[in-house]
Order: structure tokens, then C-alpha cells, then sequence
């Protein structure tokens, strides 16, 4: 009832002009588990290991080219269930109280807070928003947030309320329905263009999972690449990878082809990171990222990100940082929702000032940005991470060690500087403190019945900085999953 009566309110308040014809369509994209250097297209105009030397994604080269990159660009978590609340609602995952999507792991020296895992129904969804001020809104794809899935949280269409499952019920020809969500997103733009009605549509595509599915030829061609077995994980990632490719490809061209490319927005980026990615080297000397999926280590979190759309200089860059639950802003500044009318708590910011020319600053309320994972998933245990202006602070929980990057430098994370800049670490770490406390973020807290002869194997996932002069985390670093 509550949202009822704000989005009958929101209705009335949006002004006339945001109900002329010159607002967008929107049409956001997301992969799962897709490294920032796991497509063909580069991520970063310098470093040439920002692009995968194994996958082919001519689509996204092509998007890519069309429009805008963002060097330095976010999801919200670095596992996908607190990145889909984050990008629903508008706030991080640390305010939502959903920090992780698998099950709390027992036995360790820290006790990981429990989460809620379902997105609350008082929550003002950016479905919600954005058909309250008339568009058609469609959620195709993987949901994983519960709560009645999509048509629960403002969505006229959508695939219910799925998770990972879903992914492998569908092989070859239609390999984790990457082809059936394309031709339904295709179907709605149709309708609706029919109709003079404005779409929203976000593809929560299920690849990078359900590898083994991707279509036999595609799997025969990278076995043959990369000399394995078809039954190689590796090489399943790098099929399905390609397979997404041709999905994006389907959408991408079907808006060229009913005439829709002036007044949309298209945004493709990935739930999560997963480590060095196609291309990388794992954050060696030679270039790649550190971590993976379940550490916040920049293999962990760092998204490819681009938009194409009216307006946005073909084949340009922006370098500014930006976080997923920035979209949630972007979204509501292009349908017109004045962003006095935004829900409480939204801590992203619009970042529509940078497409003009990649230049400029994404105005926050807070100037730090805070990543969040007091949960056990790879060798680094319970851990945080702050940004601010040039440098990232790391808060290990188990032990309270702080390190210390010049992450503009050293994107690698090879070199912290904790010991040299002693000054600047209490200080960020103060603001870490300080926000958590805010927010009133979930922290771990010591395990009383902790026996260190029974610590659990550590999962795959994250496992940062491995750069044999650092400490790093004090148990061995897990694997990168793909």
C-alpha cells in the first residue's frame, strides 16, 4: 500500500515535458560473471590486456565502437544476487543487508552475518518508477532477488521469479536461453513501438552459467583454439561467451532494423567480476587484476560498461568511476522523475553529464564509494574496500590488516603503499568506519567456538594481490570461478 499511494504521488508529479515524445527508451544489458577483460572489445584504450585474446564478442566490439566505454566502471557486489537488489533499489548492497548470494560458511574464525535474500516489498523498484511515468517495463532473465519476482516490482513483463537453475534447462539450439530472451526483449520493443509507448527493458542475460551449454559448434571451435576438451570449463565459458555475443547482436540489430536507434539508450555491463578474465594475466607483473568473484579486489568488482545512444560520441571513453547503483539516477533523470522525487537512501548519482564527453564528475552524496563483503568466499576472508579520489583502502576483518593502492597507477594492485602513506590509510579508514556505521551495514564478529584444525576449505573466488613481496591474505587464495 505504501508504494501505491508514492508512485500515485510520483505520477501526478511528473511534469509535462517528462511526457513528451523526446524521452529515450531504455534497454540495459547484463551478463553474469563476466570478467571486465573478458570480451573482444577493450575496457581500456591503454592497457592491452583489457581485452580477452581467446573470446570472440563482435557485437559488443561493435556496440562498443558505436558509443561510450567506462574505464573504471563498477557492479555494485562482487557476487550477483546483492548487485541485482543494488540495481533494483538504487542502494548498495551493504545498505540492503545483502552481501552475498551463498549460503554463510561455518567453522571460520569470524561468524558472516546473516542476509535477508529477498527484496523487500516496501522497496520503490526502478520498474516501479519508471512505468509510473509511463513506460512498458519488461524483466527478462535471471531475477534471483525472490519477493515475487519481476511483475512484483513494477514490471509489466518478465521470466518469474528465477535464478541460476533456469540457465541449465537450455542447450543447444538456445543455449542458456540466451536466443528465446533475445527474441522476447524483441517482440516488446515491436509492440510497443507499435503502440507509441515507450519501453524499459532490463536483460539479466543467464551466461556466463551453464557453460556446457553453449551450442556444440561453438564449443568444437574453442577446444580446437585452446587445444582442450570440449568438456573443459574454460572452454564452455568461452563458448557461451560468444553465444551472449550473438544474443546481444539479435537485440542490438532488431533496434536499428524498427527504427529505434535515435531515441534509445542501450547499457551492457556484467553483474560481478571474474578475476583476469579472457586475456588476463591474474594480476602478475604483465598486467590482468587481482581477485575474482567474492573478493573486492578489482578482478572482483570491475565491469565492463558501455552505452550507446543519442548523443554519445561513437567510439569514445570516460575514465570517471562509476558504480551500478548509479543507474538507478540515470534512469529516472532520462524519464523525467525529478531527483527530489527519488525514494530515501539512493546513494548512486546520475552520470547522463558524462556522455557528452566522458569529462566531468558523478556528484554523490558521499565522495567515497564503498564495497562490502563481510563473508568468507575465497583466501581473504570477511574484507571491505573505499575509494577515494586516486586510492582504494582494503579492511581485512580477521586480523585488521589495512592496505593501501594508488589505483589510477597501479590497477593491478601489486604495490601497497599502506606503510609509506600511513596518514592517508587512518583517514580512509575512518570514513570506511564511519559509513558502514551509517548505513548500519552487517559486520562479522569473532567466533567463539572457532578451532583452527577445522577451518573449512576455502571456496573459489576471490584471493587478491599476489604479488610475492605483499602478505596478502593469510590462507591460500582460491581459483577464479568462471
Amino acid at each position: 500500500m505504501r508504494v501505491n499511494r508514492y508512485i500515485g504521488v510520483l505520477m501526478l508529479l511528473v511534469s509535462a515535458a517528462a511526457q513528451a515524445a523526446d524521452r529515450p527508451n531504455i534497454l540495459f544489458m547484463m551478463s553474469d560473471d563476466q570478467a571486465w577483460n573478458g570480451l573482444s572489445a577493450a575496457m581500456h584504450p591503454d592497457l592491452d590486456w583489457s581485452k580477452s585474446s581467446i573470446v570472440d564478442t563482435p557485437n559488443l566490439e561493435k556496440l562498443a565502437a558505436q558509443g561510450m566505454r567506462f574505464s573504471a566502471a563498477y557492479a555494485p557486489a562482487s557476487v550477483c544476487s546483492p548487485t541485482r537488489i543494488s540495481l533494483q533499489t538504487g542502494k548498495s548492497p551493504a545498505a540492503m543487508h545483502w552481501t552475498k548470494a551463498a549460503p554463510a560458511e561455518e567453522g571460520h574464525k569470524m561468524i558472516e552475518p546473516r542476509n535477508v535474500k529477498q527484496i523487500d516489498g516496501r522497496e520503490v523498484s526502478i520498474g516501479e518508477l519508471l512505468r509510473a511515468a509511463g513506460y512498458a517495463t519488461a524483466h527478462y532473465g535471471k531475477w534471483h532477488i525472490n519477493g515475487g519476482g519481476p511483475a512484483a516490482h513494477g514490471y509489466d513483463e518478465g521470466d518469474g521469479d528465477i535464478g541460476n537453475e533456469y540457465a541449465h534447462e537450455f542447450g543447444d539450439p538456445n543455449p542458456a536461453d540466451i536466443f528465446g530472451m533475445a527474441k522476447r526483449a524483441i517482440a516488446f520493443m515491436d509492440k510497443n513501438k507499435k503502440a507509441g509507448k515507450l519501453f524499459f527493458i532490463q536483460m539479466s542475460w543467464h551466461a556466463l552459467h551453464a557453460p556446457q551449454n553453449a551450442l556444440k559448434t561453438t564449443l568444437a571451435k574453442y577446444a580446437e583454439r585452446m587445444g582442450s576438451s570440449v568438456d573443459d570449463k574454460r572452454v564452455g565459458s568461452a563458448a557461451i561467451a560468444e553465444n551472449l555475443d550473438s544474443g546481444v547482436g539479435m537485440v542490438v540489430n532488431a533496434v536499428d532494423r524498427l527504427g529505434l536507434a535515435d531515441n534509445t539508450f542501450i547499457i551492457y555491463m556484467s553483474d560481478n567480476g571474474s578475476g583476469g578474465g579472457g586475456g588476463g594475466k591474474g594480476g602478475g607483473r604483465r598486467g590482468g587484476l587481482s581477485g575474482g568473484k567474492g573478493g573486492v579486489w578489482e578482478g572482483g568488482i570491475r565491469s565492463p560498461f558501455m552505452i550507446r545512444g543519442p548523443g554519445i560520441e561513437a567510439n569514445s571513453w570516460c575514465h570517471e568511476r562509476i558504480v551500478g547503483y548509479d543507474l538507478f539516477p540515470t534512469f529516472c533523470q532520462w524519464a523525467g522523475v525529478p531527483q527530489s522525487k527519488l525514494p530515501p537512501g539512493i546513494e548512486g548519482s546520475s552520470i547522463v553529464s558524462l556522455l557528452d564527453d566522458g569529462q566531468g564528475q558523478v556528484t554523490r552524496q558521499r565522495k567515497e564509494m564503498v564495497f562490502h563483503f563481510p563473508h568468507y568466499q575465497g583466501g581473504d576472508g570477511p574484507h571491505s574496500a573505499l575509494f577515494l579520489g586516486n586510492h582504494k583502502l582494503m579492511k581485512f576483518y580477521e586480523d585488521g590488516r589495512l592496505a593501501l593502492f594508488d589505483i589510477e597507477a597501479d590497477i593491478s594492485e601489486q604495490n601497497d603503499l599502506a606503510k609509506q602513506m600511513p596518514t592517508k590509510v587512518s583517514e580512509l579508514d575512518a570514513l570506511l568506519v564511519k559509513y558502514l556505521r551509517d548505513i548500519d551495514a552487517q559486520m562479522p564478529v569473532p567466533n567463539p567456538q572457532y578451532d583452527p584444525s577445522q577451518e573449512p576449505a576455502v571456496r573459489k573466488g576471490g584471493g587478491g594481490n599476489k604479488n610475492k613481496g605483499d602478505k596478502g591474505a593469510k590462507r591460500k587464495p582460491g581459483g577464479t570461478k568462471p
